[in-house]
């Protein structure tokens, strides 16, 4: 069956509108079932002038509500491709999220936060598809865990979860391996890679129903060609700050160079002052045993 690529900002939009396929993507990744949840994309348009293109870009976040009663915020982040600028960009988002006073239900409260990014580039360090960064509250006086948890803590600190696309293999055996199999970056129709040939049996209601709405955004005209725009936009984008990022590296090798000289220089200076004042040393214990 051909399927639209999920890593892309509208499609992944469309996926996650549907409450069950998010509570299935969320509840499987954070290994927590959800009872009640609401996924509020942040959506924006970066506009290059320049190119005449427009860049539909979404941040989500879903508050939720596990099976135990916990209550908590998930943001979610997509980045196609490694970028400098948007690691700064992600910190400043959650720094964002970390001061803004959060409702549920339409009630105000102050949740814990988890984050979830889904990478398309790797991480050279981390070989697999999927990891979870989390806490443990460790007692440094008598050197062991501490098993409970403060509400204090929680919600100033937070556990992560990334996925990396092109580490996902074709293993579908778990929850979360046939969840990571529609983010899997193999099997594409052509070399545009927005969409590809999916073979996995639709073995659950939760499979079935993201196959099909993946189904219908690769196949349906006006979707297909809402992703050729965002992708040729996002080519744009990524060249532009590759020139950026580069340009940037040039500068700071320039300054490194300059303040290499600059230490050598100074670093001369200093040799020659030591052995200036070496000389008038000897000088003045010539004069003084004349």
């Amino acid at each position: 069956m051909i399927i639209a690529n999920p890593i892309y900002d509208t499609v992944f939009k469309r996926m996650m509108e549907n409450e069950r396929v998010a509570k299935f993507f969320i509840g499987t990744l954070i290994e927590q079932q959800i009872e009640a949840i609401e996924v509020k994309p942040q959506e924006f348009t970066y506009t290059d002038g320049l190119a005449g293109l427009a860049v539909f870009r979404l941040d989500y976040i879903a508050t939720l509500k596990t099976e135990t009663g916990e209550l908590k915020k998930v943001l979610i982040e997509i980045q196609k491709a490694k970028n400098q600028i948007d690691l700064m960009r992600f910190r400043r988002y959650l720094g964002e999220q970390y001061k803004k006073e959060d409702t549920f239900k339409n009630k105000k409260v102050i949740l814990p936060i988890t984050t979830i990014y889904i990478l398309g580039f790797t991480l050279p360090e981390i070989e697999t598809a999927c990891i979870k960064v989390e806490r443990k509250y460790r007692d440094l006086i008598n050197k062991t865990i501490i098993e409970k948890k403060s509400e204090f803590v929680e919600k100033l600190t937070h556990d992560s979860y990334i996925v990396q696309v092109d580490r996902i293999t074709n293993r579908y055996q778990t929850r979360l391996d046939k969840l990571l199999s529609f983010f899997e970056q193999n099997n594409f129709v052509d070399d545009t890679k927005i969409t590809k040939q999916y073979s996995h049996l639709a073995d659950n209601e939760d499979v079935k129903l993201m196959t099909e709405i993946l189904h219908h955004s690769g196949t349906n005209p006006e979707e297909r060609l809402q992703l050729e725009k965002e992708q040729e936009a996002w080519r744009s984008v990524n060249a532009m700050f590759a020139d950026k990022e580069n340009e940037l590296m040039d500068l700071i090798s320039e300054k490194d160079k300059a303040l290499s000289e600059k230490d050598k220089a100074l670093s001369e200076k200093d040799e020659a002052l030591s052995e200036l004042q070496k000389t008038i040393a000897d000088l003045k214990r010539k004069l003084n045993k004349d």
